[in-house]
């Protein structure tokens, strides 16, 4: 397997191998696990960061995560009737990390538009125009996979799931506070078609993977410095 992930592209995994190993870890990590909510966030951004990302392969990732977690909640009810509060937290705390990894999924397009604004480049029309339409449904498509995810189960982790879908659509998600401030940036980017501005040499996908490479490994410090005009 390893020679042959060394074919392809960047060596990654092909996203098959990508969505099983980030179900298995999160069951895992549900499971057994501490710090679930930190683990959670880590492997969604490193999973985001192998795919090429765009609606459709964020929905795998979400899929992955939530059938981990539901499964890893599972595994503890199994071990003991009396580890039922725990489940419930641990599976509360895999969807907040999930909800705060796609909103630093959002963030990293936000810091990605600003640093080539700062550097008075811009992606194109129609990168941005598209990117712009996979952010818009990127919340509901959370909701609703954790609405299916929840009606799916069974027992007490169907009641957490509802109630934390409940909770979701009536009091907001990370992502969708993130994603008023980054749709913003995207809708004055594309606003703009000044001259003096020049393409940007990588793709705003390529800088999006950029950016969360960088929050996925925990080195994200000084990178909204690295997004702002340089005025020297």
């Amino acid at each position: 397997m390893q020679n042959e992930n060394a074919n392809r592209p960047n060596g990654k995994p092909d996203n098959s191998d990508t969505i099983e190993t980030l179900e298995a870890e999160i069951r895992e990590a549900v499971a057994h696990g501490s710090h679930i909510q930190e683990t959670v966030h880590r492997l969604t951004l490193q999973a985001m960061n192998a795919q090429r990302i765009d609606l459709e392969s964020l929905q795998r990732i979400i899929t992955a995560v939530m059938q981990g977690a539901h499964d890893g909640a599972e595994q503890q009810l199994q071990q003991a009737t009396n580890q039922a509060q725990a489940a419930k937290s641990q599976i509360t705390e895999a969807i907040t990390g999930l909800d705060s990894a796609l909103a630093g999924f959002a963030e990293a397009s936000k810091l990605a538009i600003e640093e080539a604004t700062g550097q008075a480049k811009k992606f194109s029309d129609k990168e941005l125009t598209r990117t712009r339409s996979d952010l818009e449904g990127l919340e509901n498509l959370f909701l609703d996979t954790l609405h299916n995810t929840a009606t799916a189960a069974q027992g007490l982790i169907a009641d957490v799931l509802h109630d934390l879908s409940r909770h979701a659509k009536s009091n907001g998600t990370a992502v969708g506070s993130q994603l008023k401030e980054t749709l913003a940036i995207f809708t004055q980017q594309i606003a703009s078609v000044g001259h003096s501005q020049l393409e940007a040499g990588a793709s705003l996908a390529q800088k999006t993977a950029d950016f969360i490479g960088k929050t996925a490994t925990g080195v994200l410090s000084g990178v909204k410095d690295q997004s702002k005009p340089d005025k020297h």
